[in-house]
């Protein structure tokens, strides 16, 4: 008799045959492969969901390996997106995975967004978060929030149907530097894993139909503590009740964002031509020490390290003044 892959899942009644034929049917988007993200990618690719979308605008780096599971020491420098993609290939062969290295903001929001049936967010920042509230309550699609820093983290499914939603909890961007980050607080390898057990978990049961009241779930591993709170709808929510998505607002400009608790920007130009990688890179290594990683190059010169996306994307570590990053990157890229 063939050996079922499924065999262990499908007995449990909660699942069952027919569930199991819809997890293979069902698409879902990893927003950020980070410590969160990449467990959740591969508890999904594990559980047989049929197709995974991996979006991360970053790369790997040593730090991540810690409590980023799908990494690898190999993979430090590669696209987050690739190398995630690249080990879940190998771990289930029949789940179709499509890695995309872009930025999540209102000019790629909803391409990214197209046809998925769930979210399920790895993000490191709240902007993006509220970014991704108002496109999933635009768009019709539940998304499941996933916060860890050091010993605890907590959980929350947002259906669009009526809220409560993540902006009835989180109002307003928190103002810089008055929230904790993993650099600033540090954070226990354990953290991620329960936390992202149970974002897969409320997943599975969205996309089952089985999906619980929406709850704000807590939990401190180190304490063993567990709290589960009721979450009211605000009356006066600009994203549920009132929709107004001011978070989908499009930029025209060059989009410029500090990456949570590093010292480092990302830019994106919105360049509609991908970049000819080939001579960039000839370019490139008259003046500074070049190599390839993956799709990407990195570059390094008046110590920054710039690693430079095909769509013409940026990341520029050693800095966070963006008008020095545009600085840069318009000195040596050019775009």
């Amino acid at each position: 008799m063939a050996a079922d892959r499924y065999h262990r899942q499908r007995i449990v009644p909660e699942i069952g045959a027919e569930g199991q034929e819809q997890l293979e049917r069902s698409r879902v988007l990893v927003l950020g492969i980070g410590a969160l993200g990449s467990l959740a990618a591969d508890l999904l690719a594990r559980a047989g969901v049929g197709q995974l979308r991996l979006v991360d605008r970053d790369i790997v780096e040593l730090t991540n390996l810690q409590r980023q599971t799908l990494y690898a020491e190999a993979d430090v420098d590669r696209p987050k997106a690739e190398a995630a993609a690249l080990r879940l290939a190998a771990v289930n062969s029949s789940v179709r995975v499509e890695p995309v290295a872009k930025d999540f903001n209102a000019r790629t929001c909803d391409k990214l967004l197209g046809g998925v049936d769930l979210v399920v967010d790895g993000t490191d920042n709240m902007e993006t978060r509220l970014r991704l509230n108002d496109a999933c309550l635009k768009l019709g699609i539940p998304w499941v929030y996933g916060g860890a820093i050091a010993t605890n983290g907590m959980v929350l499914l947002v259906r669009p149907d009526g809220g409560p939603c993540f902006r009835c909890l989180v109002p307003q961007v928190p103002a810089a530097g008055s929230l904790p980050t993993c650099d600033t607080a540090g954070i226990l390898n354990t953290v991620p894993a329960a936390i992202a057990g149970m974002q897969v978990t409320l997943g599975l049961q969205q996309l089952l139909g089985k999906a619980p009241p929406p709850k704000l779930y807590l939990f401190d591993v180190w304490t063993m503590e567990f709290q589960k709170l009721e979450l009211k709808k605000r009356k006066d929510c600009r994203a549920c009740v009132r929709r107004e998505f001011e978070f989908l607002a499009a930029e025209s400009e060059d989009i410029v964002a500090s990456l949570c608790g590093r010292d480092a920007i990302s830019l994106d130009p919105g360049g509609k031509k991908p970049v000819d990688m080939d001579s960039l890179s000839e370019r490139l290594k008259r003046i500074g020490k070049v190599r390839s990683a993956g799709s990407v190059l990195l570059f390094e010169t008046e110590g920054v390290a710039l690693t430079v996306f095909p769509d013409g994307r940026a990341l520029i570590r050693g800095t966070e003044d963006p008008d020095r990053a545009k600085a840069l990157y318009a000195k040596y890229i050019g775009r």
